[in-house]
């Protein structure tokens, strides 16, 4: 009953109705919170208009009456416009409210639109995602939060509803935490895709065709999440496309850029974010975050996919 209680007197906003920010907004009108949400594009407003959300009419609109604002945006330039840009988001907020960012953000502007909420009291969460459009269609999303407890505490129930169940972790005290636990992640899971498109286009030359690679592969020091549950649609010629190219090179360079400013060493994943761009410049901003199997595909002549 207090479960229930708190969802209906907890008053929710969503900026961002794209393919994760509109399931994610219909779970949470779902759940029972009274929610209003926004995005700039027309049409994706009315999409949420015609699955019986309550749009408004501007970002700075929506976050007066929030309680909790969700931000589910693309990056951290998008972020970084909704609350800083024109609407001044981060001013609209009432004091003792909380923004809550799903986004795949840079930490340091996080870090900088939480300095300036923190003085005009409204408390800060990162929870960026991991899972795709059918995890946030399924709520079975996972989460890797940051921020101070007491603010982490106040938004584990609205996560909670989106989350598969454990999905819900806390990665650190700061607002930044959050972020940087999801790109390392993101990066090294980046690299096992180069790293073993690459072994299994040189074992095909050495003899060893693709499918018995991975079958050997299972369980070996080399095995992988990644080799575990995503090396199958990779060689049925799936490359992904949940998520965009374009995100992936933008998370890269935001760990480049975190790596240069820390002085750390990043020498192998500098070549993970080359070869990204470089699938970038050769396929363009289109879905597909596997994109740099293909372009080393094509660059040995033949595709893992033996099908094809």
């Amino acid at each position: 009953m207090h479960s229930e209680t708190a969802r209906a007197t907890t008053r929710l906003s969503v900026i961002g109705l794209g393919r994760m920010g509109l399931p994610i907004a219909r779970h949470l009108d779902r759940a029972g919170y009274p929610i209003s949400v926004y995005d700039r594009d027309p049409r994706a407003r009315r999409r949420a208009t015609e699955v019986g959300l309550t749009t408004d009419a501007s970002a700075g609109a929506v976050a007066e009456g929030a309680d909790v604002l969700l931000t589910v945006l693309p990056g951290a330039s998008e972020f970084e416009d909704a609350m800083l840009g024109a609407d001044q988001v981060v001013h609209r907020l009432r004091r003792g409210s909380c923004w809550l960012d799903l986004s795949s953000n840079d930490p340091r502007v996080a870090e900088r639109v939480a300095a300036i909420s923190a003085d005009g009291g409204v408390h800060s969460v990162a929870a960026p995602m991991v899972g795709g459009v059918e995890a946030a269609e399924t709520a079975t999303l996972e989460f890797y939060v940051g921020g101070p407890a007491a603010a982490r505490n106040r938004v584990a129930q609205i996560l909670e509803v989106l989350a598969r169940p454990g999905g819900v972790k806390a990665a650190g005290e700061t607002i930044g935490s959050g972020y940087s636990v999801k790109l390392l992640i993101n990066l090294l899971w980046f690299g096992q895709v180069a790293a073993v498109s690459e072994a299994m286009l040189l074992g095909r030359r050495l003899g060893i065709p693709p499918a018995r690679f991975r079958d050997l592969l299972a369980g070996s020091a080399g095995d992988s999440s990644f080799a575990q549950r995503h090396l199958d649609r990779l060689l049925d010629g799936d490359y992904a496309e949940t998520f965009g190219l374009r995100e992936c090179v933008d998370e890269l360079d935001v760990l480049t850029g975190l790596a240069a400013d820390r002085g750390s060493p990043f020498e192998l994943s500098s070549v993970v974010a080359r070869l990204h761009h470089e699938a970038l410049d050769r396929f363009g901003a289109v879905d597909g975050e596997m994109l740099v199997a293909k372009l080393l595909e094509e660059r040995d002549g033949e595709p893992l996919n033996e099908h094809t």
